[in-house]
C-alpha cells in the first residue's frame, strides 16, 4: 500500500513537473516575442522617441553648438561633465558608443529610454540616478547634440 502512494505521488510530481516545463518554454517562446531588441552595434539602435533618422553634416555648425553649449551649462552640467564621469556619463566620444538619433532620443524622451531601451537600461543600471527630462524641443536638443560634437 505504501508503494502504491509512493508511486502515485511520484507520477502526480512527474506530470506536474512536465505541465510546469511546457508552461515556461510556452512563456519564454512568448517573451521572446515581446523582448526588447538588443543591437549588436550600438550605432544601430536609434532608441525610442520622436527622432527616428538623423544624418550630422560633415560640417559643425558653430551658431548652433554654441547654443547647445548654453543650455548644456544650464540644464545639463549639474549631472554631466564634458570629459570625466559624474552623476551621468560624460558626452565626450559620445558619437563612438551611440547614434544621433538614440542621443537625441535620450534627451527628449528619457522615461521611456530607461523603461524600453536596453542601452539605456544598463545605464541606469550603471550609474544609478535616471536621466532628468529637461523638457527641451527637437531644436534645442539637437543644440546640445551639435554642441557634443566639438567636445574633445
Amino acid at each position: 500500500m505504501k508503494l502504491n502512494v509512493l508511486v502515485l505521488l511520484l507520477s502526480v510530481l512527474f506530470i506536474t513537473s512536465c505541465g510546469n516545463s511546457d508552461k515556461k518554454s510556452n512563456d519564454k517562446a512568448g517573451s521572446a516575442d515581446s523582448e526588447k531588441k538588443v543591437f549588436d552595434n550600438p550605432l544601430d539602435d536609434k532608441g525610442i522617441g520622436p527622432v527616428t533618422s538623423l544624418v550630422l553634416p560633415a560640417e559643425i555648425d558653430e551658431a548652433l553648438a554654441a547654443k547647445g553649449k548654453e543650455i548644456y551649462k544650464a540644464k545639463c552640467s549639474a549631472c554631466h561633465k564634458e570629459t570625466e564621469r559624474f552623476i551621468g556619463p560624460a558626452p565626450v566620444g559620445i558619437f563612438e558608443r551611440r547614434s544621433p538619433e538614440w542621443i537625441m532620443n535620450m534627451i527628449l524622451n528619457p522615461e521611456v529610454m530607461v523603461k524600453e531601451n536596453e542601452a539605456a537600461k544598463k545605464l541606469l543600471a550603471e550609474y544609478v540616478a535616471p536621466m532628468a527630462n529637461q523638457n527641451l524641443t527637437e531644436e534645442e536638443a539637437r543644440a546640445v547634440l551639435e554642441y557634443f560634437r566639438t567636445i574633445k
